[in-house]
């Protein structure tokens, strides 16, 4: 027999549903204090702890999903005046892309997971080496985030980690043929409980390699980040020239990032070197042989047209012949009508993994509207060009970095290259000056940005996706996973874009 609740028990119960009760009381406390402290000390102060408040709700985001805490944030900072609705539409139009690769892409890479498992189930029981592996995975993050774009390759990533770990947790939990909820461990056989909990390291171990591989490779191309092509077309370098350009600090942050893999999973550093468990790599090449063995005609007509439509899909984006949420829809498109996917459900499975990023990333862009309208970054920057010229490369680098791990490369990137694109057509820098501070802008957004889930969209959607509770990947753990690229990629870009430029 269920208590008998008051009502006021009862709305206490249903906001922000399972969530700790501390965690509504500090939500609730924030929107109180929110109002209070602009009154008392301003917007400018208002304005840097809502960031902070919203940074709370990324960092906690296994206690709740961080859309409603931070939109519940987002929509006060509206109403008591800190953002308007028409500058949260802008900056919302002005990433539209971002949104529509959101929406398609990553529902169409759902339809081709099959193909995904099989190729890298592959990888994974043929590979024997942990350190081969996760350079496996950083090398190809790297390459395919270069021609590619970041959240696609996340995408794929996410789909490849949900994939085994389902595979396993099924074995674990003795599910047979029945269906099966992978997300909770109540039917785990206390037998394979330690296996599983080693295969979670594994997993985080991959995804974390393969998630800084993005940012690697992202930096390198005109395509790989979205803040790269505007920077491109603000000091007018075409695809080659970019790469040349950026390559003196690239190049060299590349080569560290591999060897902060090879060097954090040799000495098992920073939750780094789990290996593979016995047990689990018998049943994923039990499932493989498995799958191999029972695969009709008909599932090898999908297995073809999934890997045909990723060969057409790598081709359409490293061409570029649409934007990237286009060839998304093209790919869901294509990939349902000739593998026999019409009903509507069918379809409305892809999008349950991206439609909850996506509306939280209008939240994020909510917050960064109330950054852009109380020109909280302004200071910074006005500082920043006050410098002497020789030392403004590498406080361009840090204080890009800084502010990106803080809010968003994209938009802390769109911020300073305006300024110094003013700077250059007013006379105040020359041509070699301006574009030796693009180069800074773009390495400080890229590089030292992987420090936390939010410097990166990419990051951000690692946290927030369906693999992030069953591997126990928080917050916490990303940042902690993170520190050692952080610090030797930053450093060696620091020094590259100190003395090599």
């Amino acid at each position: 027999m269920q208590p008998v609740l008051s009502m006021s028990q009862a709305f206490s119960r249903n906001f922000l549903g399972n969530s700790p009760t501390w965690y509504k009381q500090v939500i609730i406390g924030f929107l109180i204090f929110n109002p209070i402290l602009l009154a008392i000390a301003g917007p400018t102060i208002a304005g840097w702890a809502l960031i902070f408040e919203f940074i709370f709700t990324l960092a906690l985001a296994l206690k709740c999903y961080p859309l409603q805490p931070g939109g519940l944030l987002a929509i006060e900072a509206i109403i008591i005046g800190l953002a308007t609705p028409e500058g949260v539409y802008n900056e919302v139009s002005s990433n539209l892309q971002v949104i529509l690769l959101l929406m398609f892409m990553v529902a169409g890479i759902y339809f081709m997971k099959d193909m995904l498992l099989a190729v890298f189930t592959r990888f994974l029981v043929g590979v024997k080496s942990k350190i081969a592996l996760s350079l496996l995975f950083s090398i190809t993050s790297a390459v395919l985030s270069a021609f590619l774009d970041a959240l696609t390759v996340t995408a794929v990533l996410i789909s490849v980690g949900v994939g085994f770990y389902s595979v396993y947790h099924k074995v674990a939990s003795n599910a047979g043929s029945q269906d099966h909820n992978h997300t909770t461990d109540e039917h785990v056989v206390e037998l394979h409980r330690e296996d599983l909990d080693q295969f979670r390291s594994f997993l985080r171990s991959l995804l974390m390699h393969g998630a800084v591989g993005t940012a690697l490779g992202g930096v390198t191309t005109l395509v790989g980040e979205p803040q790269n092509l505007l920077i491109a077309e603000k000091v007018g370098w075409n695809f080659v020239e970019f790469f040349i350009n950026m390559a003196p600090i690239t190049m060299p942050v590349l080569v560290i990032g591999l060897l902060t893999c090879i060097v954090t999973e040799k000495f098992s550093w920073f939750g780094y070197g789990a290996k593979l468990p016995a047990a689990v790599r018998t049943v994923l090449e039990d499932y493989d042989a498995e799958l191999t063995s029972k695969r009709s005609l008909r599932d090898k007509a999908t297995l073809i047209v999934q890997g045909t439509v990723a060969v057409l899909l790598v081709l359409a984006l490293a061409f570029h012949v649409a934007a990237v949420g286009l060839v998304g829809l093209m790919v869901i498109i294509i990939l349902t009508a000739f593998n026999g996917i019409t009903e509507e459900h069918q379809i409305g499975h892809a999008f349950e993994e991206a439609l909850p990023f996506t509306a939280l990333l209008v939240v994020f862009f909510s917050i960064v509207t109330v950054i852009h309208e109380q020109h909280l970054f302004s200071p910074i920057i006005e500082w920043v060009l006050t410098q002497e010229l020789d030392m403004q490369p590498r406080i361009f680098f840090v204080a890009n970095g800084v502010l990106s791990a803080i809010s968003d490369n994209v938009f802390v990137a769109t911020i300073y290259v305006n300024e110094i694109v003013t700077a250059f057509e007013a006379g105040l820098i020359d041509r070699a000056h301006f574009e030796k501070l693009a180069i800074a802008i773009n390495t400080g957004t890229n590089i030292p940005s992987v420090a936390t889930p939010n410097g990166q969209a990419a990051f951000l959607f690692l946290l927030t996706s369906a693999v992030a509770p069953l591997i126990r990947l928080s917050y916490g753990t990303m940042v902690w996973m993170a520190l050692p690229y952080t610090i030797t990629m930053s450093i060696v870009g620091y020094f590259a874009v100190s003395y090599v430029l």
